[in-house]
């Protein structure tokens, strides 16, 4: 029996967000349960980790891509599964990137929304470039 195939759509309202960027967390718990499984030549790190990233990053697009073409875009609970797993070596190889600066998970999610923010407020979100 074929399943029914169901698309995704996310709905903002059902979205929880933090009023603030500096009140995300348990990325920090993340990153230590992470090193746990860091198995990587200390000299070799960033490279091996760049590298890992891009993988895990193509598999991501390589399964979207395969959903285009397959499935017209539309998402079964499977493909969404199989993405969550993807994008979770994504967020592993982050991690240990981040540890290997020296710098926690959550400072660069942190950054990250605040840098977000600053651009909603300058009303520049939308354009290129690193300093907008």
């Amino acid at each position: 029996m074929k399943k029914t195939p169901r698309e995704v759509r996310i709905d903002p309202s059902g979205v929880q967000r933090a009023p603030r960027a500096s009140q995300v967390v348990n990325f920090n718990d993340y990153q230590v349960s992470a090193l746990d499984t860091a198995l990587y030549k200390k000299g070799d790190a960033m490279a091996y980790l760049a590298l890992g990233l891009c993988g895990e990053s193509g598999e991501v697009a390589e399964k979207l891509k395969k959903l285009i073409r397959d499935n017209n875009f539309i998402f079964e609970n499977e493909d969404i599964q199989a993405i969550v797993d993807e994008l979770g070596d994504v967020l592993w190889y982050i991690s240990c990137m981040a540890n290997e600066l020296g710098i926690s998970l959550g400072y660069v999610a942190t950054r990250n929304l605040e840098k977000l923010q600053r651009r909603k407020k300058n009303n520049t979100i939308s354009g290129s470039g690193d300093d907008r």
